[in-house]
């Protein structure tokens, strides 16, 4: 039989199985502004910051990256419980730094004292740019040659899970959708000239696969390398048109996108390169994966985000930052065709589990209706959970807590977790693949 002191011993122990964080924003200008983003509210609920009614508040990060750190929540902050063992410096990363073995043997093994997945979510606004990500070689070269823009060494696949509806562009349309884009689309025409034009509408499947990739490669360089003058002349003339067109008949939803994006973009290069993309839409519940060297850009929406550490970025259009034109049009798959959505499979009545093929993560999302419980099982990796709405408990064994929307909580390795309901619950959950874990 157990004396009071083991089982306050106890309870202290499985305390701290379960720690709370404060995490960091991102005001990048593409975000939502004021009590409009999600990102705000989370932000505000969390750390107890101030929202500004006309700031953008694009990104809350949830992890370690320096760019954008977590922080324990300290002794005696309201709703906050002990961390255990923290000092001075109450980083997430030093505190992992400290305590390794939360992390789980296997996950040290591959990537050390460290988390490998960055967790976020997005309020996008306006279009963020024309990007791709790196591969692993590829990053440490970056990082090495312009380390103040490339921040780090590490790749960064990533995916986004939709909150609301949310849009983005993503991949190389099909060969047969390209070939129909130039019949119909002449500026691309003018700005890349007939000899690459012609190459693509010549050129077909039986050719092969390499010999597509580099006529499309050849032609989408030709047209992100376009002049300044050049390209502020021909998206002029593009957006004439179809402001023309629209009075004699319905624009093609690429071409409503194009008229959108030429107006947070005015005279980028970025507006016209639009058509060489899948308009990917995602319902609340769907989600998209990135691999390396995949060209993307989020259009508008509320997502959950979830990636390897890193905060490397390539950028051609649609963006005021640094743009690297050659290295993104070299380092790109040019694959071609529509991207895998994502629906997740369930785990159980209330939780969806969505299964990237990247080692790194997988993201929980648990939608609970008022009264119900779910239990997440013990895995041999750490966790991150987020409560986006409504109140509930999280538990332990036997020690449970108060969680609300805003809070975000860390589960060391093996740690079985419960949550109940006082009202309905949105939460999600970022931890390691499942797949990697269960293949050691």
């Amino acid at each position: 039989m157990k004396t009071v002191n083991s089982m306050e011993a106890d309870l202290k122990k499985q305390r701290k199985l379960v720690q709370r964080l404060t995490c960091s924003v991102q005001n990048y200008d593409w975000g939502r502004k004021g009590a409009d983003s999600l990102v705000a509210r989370l932000c505000q609920l969390n750390s107890g910051a101030g929202v500004e009614p006309d700031r953008s508040y694009a990104e809350f990060w949830m992890g370690t990256h320096e760019s954008g750190p977590s922080f324990m929540v300290q002794s005696g902050v309201q709703n906050g419980v002990s961390n255990g063992g923290v000092g001075e410096d109450s980083s997430f990363k030093s505190w992992l730094l400290k305590n390794p073995n939360v992390l789980g043997d296997n996950v040290l093994s591959k990537w050390g004292c460290d988390l490998p997945f960055l967790f976020k979510v997005l309020s996008v606004a306006k279009a963020l740019s024309i990007q791709a990500h790196p591969d692993k070689e590829l990053a440490k070269t970056l990082h090495k040659l312009q380390p103040n823009v490339y921040k780090d060494d590490n790749h960064k696949p990533e995916m986004a899970l939709a909150i609301t509806e949310f849009e983005a562009l993503c991949g190389f349309i099909s060969l047969q959708e390209l070939k129909i884009v130039l019949q119909n689309v002449p500026e691309i025409v003018e700005l890349v000239g007939t000899v690459d034009a012609n190459q693509v509408l010549h050129i077909n499947e039986q050719d092969g696969e390499e010999k597509v990739k580099s006529v499309v490669r050849s032609i989408f360089t030709q047209l992100m390398t376009a002049s300044k003058e050049m390209t502020n002349k021909v998206v002029s003339k593009l957006k004439n048109r179809l402001h023309m067109e629209s009075q004699v008949r319905p624009l093609t939803e690429k071409e409503q996108l194009v008229l959108r994006l030429e107006k947070q973009y005015s005279a980028d290069i970025g507006v016209i390169s639009a058509f060489f993309f899948n308009h990917v839409k995602l319902n609340p519940g769907e989600a998209l994966y990135l691999g390396a060297n995949e060209p993307h850009a989020y259009i508008c929406g509320e997502c959950i985000e979830c990636m390897a550490t890193s905060d490397n970025v390539v950028r051609a259009g649609l963006t005021p930052k640094h743009r690297d034109v050659e290295t993104l049009c070299s380092m790109l798959t040019y694959k071609q065709g529509f991207p895998e959505i994502l629906k997740g499979f369930p785990l159980s009545p209330y939780i969806t589990r969505y299964l990237p093929p990247f080692d790194e993560f997988e993201v929980d999302r648990c939608i609970l209706p008022e009264g119900a419980s779910a239990v997440f099982p013990a895995i041999s990796g750490p966790s991150v959970f987020l409560v986006t709405v409504g109140e509930g408990t999280m538990g332990t064994g036997s020690y449970k807590d108060a969680i609300t929307e805003g809070d975000v909580l860390f589960a060391t390795a093996n740690t079985e977790i419960s949550i109940t309901t006082s009202s309905e619950l949105h939460l999600y959950r970022a931890g390691v693949n499942s797949r990697f874990l269960q293949a050691l």
